[in-house]
């Protein structure tokens, strides 16, 4: 059968300059670059927005109405075009209802088993559900964990009524509460709390609503007085104190604390579902087992009527496996796995699908994969591609690249210096190209061999937070210190868990979003802005929030949005540029005010090496040149926040801290999302960090970033319970003879 292409011409989406592309189909093609080259322009904006659009098109006009909706991308031809399915990196959310069993489906089966062949047989398959009325916890409502009164905080048992025992403000001496509950009768107030029978302290917290007389001035009324705990639960913890004002949640959310389920011990099913067993296990028993425990658990179900049932559980669950996901549990909730992790529970979901032809887009998939881990990944994409459908990665790990069957190269640089194809071919050919991604594939990245001498230690004791085996550590200070580990090995316990609730003063810079609102941008969020309209109102003798389109300078008919959207029911919503600013944002007459030749608008059409260019005010350009530091050169001023990815949102963020001295800065995988020839950038960032007297702390799988360490805390062995503890401390050179680290042999090579 002869090759098939997509085919795509004279795309412009974002940077793209007219690009002309032939993709294999099904065969694995890995897009490479600098980050902002157009790598994400042409995957996700340009093939994967147009296969989606004509996919939503079969619908009939009324199931479009409640489906995304998707702009024709700006190109002249996108043909010969599949289903897409995106499985990116967004987290994912769904709340405490949502676990890795749900999402993934294998709940499903395990409930379908326990309603078959679970004694005794308690009813259909949907009562073993957490999420059934019928089937969940009546007291936590299948959450596991129930928000509580935090009697520590709400009550002091050595002192009497009389003295202020009650320490939330409502009960205070003397106040409205607290004379309602000295009228009630029921208790001697200078009586110690300690001392009450259990019925005394049953009555002041739990007592049901009753009436008594209250004396009010000189006058007598009927009040309704309730335990105190039951009233605050009532009062607070039922209606959600989110709903609340900010005040009143600042005041009560301190005497609340959320803990396991009493009465399903954080199990979330009924007492009458957990009798349910087989082979001795209930279904929250496998639930919470690790999956590589729970592998063998389910295989030794014996029962014939189970037989199928086994068998599609060991095969989603090996998927499991053999994406590195072995510590995770079915149980664990979605929205606390990392990016990374969500990406792999996504592949699980589709390994599963007998769909062929398909498009599976990555973005990134070895986002917090250990190097030895990276295989099991490519082994999945090869896979998927056997399978008969085309596989498009976005990728920068040069392990990955190499399992491509073709590789697209964009480039040369980043922003308006890219947006163009600078190599299509092989693996083997790209080593000889002479572009930026050839030529760091090529180059070898030496071990450190001199190091900064600690100026004191910050010491972890006794850790025992999720994972963690009583690990007691530590992080020197004054140096850069890498904590390495397979996904699960328990670094983000240790250093974004203890290490950072022992140091809440540190700096944490992470891949979580840095705003969602169009009207946030880079200027805005660096605080150029600021500096920027003081200029300007300077240089014109007029007011600053002119030169604001979130206030007395926005454009009247878009409010300084730039587009206008209108509604068209089921159709697509139409944006188009506001016909009276021109998608400027301003009004005309602060548009004619300049500043060395340029609007307010051109400033914020430029990106940040333009920028860089244009300005001498010593505090912009001290704020820009941080920016370009972490490698965001390509970055424009005015684009919002929302656009950005984890690995833009993190260095936004470290560009946004870099002036800061003496402190202690925490990085999680700062490396995401960078080309290899920005890690150098980024390396030379950190280490001017450390020399200026900070301490910095990266959890890290980058060999680069490793290799180039003062200090190594190496956890594993493995992930989930086989990890916890500490494998190893010390510098990368006595890593190599480190035979017990994972880490160790990747470091070698």
């Amino acid at each position: 059968m002869s090759q098939e292409y997509i085919e795509i011409r004279g795309a412009r989406e974002n940077n793209l300059k007219n690009v002309s592309l032939r993709i294999p189909k099904r065969k694995i093609t890995i897009f490479t670059g600098v980050s902002g080259s157009g790598k994400s322009s042409i995957v996700f904006d340009t093939i994967a927005t147009e296969a989606q659009r004509l996919l939503n098109e079969n619908f009939s006009m009324f199931v479009r109405n409640f489906l995304p909706k998707y702009a024709q991308p700006d190109a002249d031809a996108i043909e010969n075009l599949s289903m897409s399915i995106v499985v990116d990196q967004k987290r994912m959310g769904g709340g405490s209802h949502s676990t890795v069993g749900t999402i993934t489906d294998i709940n499903t089966i395990l409930r379908l088993m326990f309603s078959r062949i679970g004694q005794p047989h308690v009813g259909p398959t949907n009562v073993f559900g957490f999420n059934d009325p019928k089937g969940m916890c009546p007291n936590c409502n299948g959450l596991g964990r129930k928000l509580d009164v935090d009697m520590d905080k709400f009550l002091d048992t050595s002192k009497s009524l009389n003295e202020g025992a009650i320490l939330f403000p409502e009960y205070a001496v003397d106040s409205w509460g607290w004379n309602l509950l000295i009228d009630a009768g029921l208790f001697d107030p200078d009586k110690k709390i300690e001392e009450y029978t259990a019925e005394e302290m049953d009555s002041l917290l739990h007592c049901k609503p009753m009436k008594v007389k209250a004396k009010i001035g000189s006058k007598d009324f009927n009040m309704t007085f309730e335990g105190i705990v039951a009233r605050f639960t009532n009062k607070y913890i039922k209606r959600d104190v989110k709903t609340m004002s900010e005040r009143t949640q600042k005041s009560v959310e301190a005497y609340m604390t959320m803990g396991p389920c009493t009465v399903c011990k954080g199990a979330r099913l009924s007492q009458e579902i957990l009798q349910c067993k087989i082979n001795g296990y209930n279904i929250a028993d496998l639930t919470s087992m690790e999956i590589t425990e729970l592998v063998e658990a389910v295989k030794g179900i014996k029962e014939p009527a189970a037989e199928p049932m086994v068998k599609a559980l060991v095969e989603r669950l090996q998927h499991l496996l053999d994406i590195g996901l072995e510590y995770l549990s079915l149980s664990r909730e979605t929205d606390t796995l990392s990016g990374g992790e969500s990406q792999r529970v996504k592949i699980v979901k589709h390994l599963g699908s007998s769909l062929t032809d398909v498009i599976y887009i990555f973005d990134e998939p070895s986002v917090g994969l250990h190097p030895r881990d990276v295989h099991r990944m490519n082994e999945l994409l090869q896979k998927l591609r056997d399978k008969g459908n085309t596989v498009i990665v976005v990728e920068h790990d040069p392990d990955v690249i190499k399992a491509a069957d073709h590789i697209v190269d964009v480039g040369p640089h980043a922003g308006r210096h890219g947006g163009e194809i600078v190599y299509e071919g092989s693996y083997a050919n790209l080593l000889k190209a002479d572009t930026l991604t050839g030529r760091h594939l090529t180059q070898t990245i030496t071990l450190k061999d001199s190091f900064r001498t600690p100026t004191g230690k910050l010491p972890i004791k006794n850790a025992k937070v999720n994972n963690l085996k009583n690990v007691s550590v530590d992080i020197p200070k004054g140096v850069l210190t890498v904590v390495t580990g397979v996904a699960g090995s328990g670094k983000s316990s240790l250093i974004n868990e203890v290490f950072q609730r022992q140091h809440p003063d540190a700096i944490v810079i992470d891949q979580a979003a840095v705003g969602i609102s169009s009207r946030s941008n880079p200027a805005t969020y660096t605080g150029i802005m600021d500096d920027v309209r003081k200029a300007f109102a300077s240089a014109n003798k007029v007011p600053a929030a002119l030169f604001s389109f979130n206030s007395k300078g926005a454009c009247e008919n878009c409010q300084g949005l730039g587009v206008i959207y209108t509604d068209l029911a089921f159709l697509n919503e139409a944006k188009s540029p506001c016909e009276i600013c021109g998608g400027k944002r301003f009004k005309d007459e602060v548009l004619t005010y300049k500043l060395n030749g340029k609007s307010i608008s051109d400033v914020l059409a430029m990106n940040v090496q333009q920028a860089l260019e244009f300005f001498e005010l010593k505090e912009v350009v001290r704020k820009l040149q941080a920016m370009s530091d972490v490698g965001l050169d390509y970055l424009g001023l005015g684009q919002p926040l929302s656009t950005l990815s984890g690995g833009e949102c993190q260095r936004i963020k470290l560009a946004s801290e870099l002036h800061k001295k003496g402190s202690i800065y925490i990085m999680d995988e700062p490396t995401t999302g960078l080309h290899m020839s920005d890690i150098g950038h980024l390396m030379e960032v950190i280490d001017r960090l450390v020399d200026t007297g900070n301490t910095v702390v990266v959890i890290e799988h980058n060999l680069h970033v490793i290799k180039n360490a003062d200090w190594i805390i190496d956890m594993g062995p493995e992930g989930g319970r086989k990890g916890g503890q500490v494998m190893f401390e010390g510098t990368p050179p006595e890593l190599l003879k480190a035979k017990q680290s994972l880490t160790s042999a990747y470091l070698a090579n």
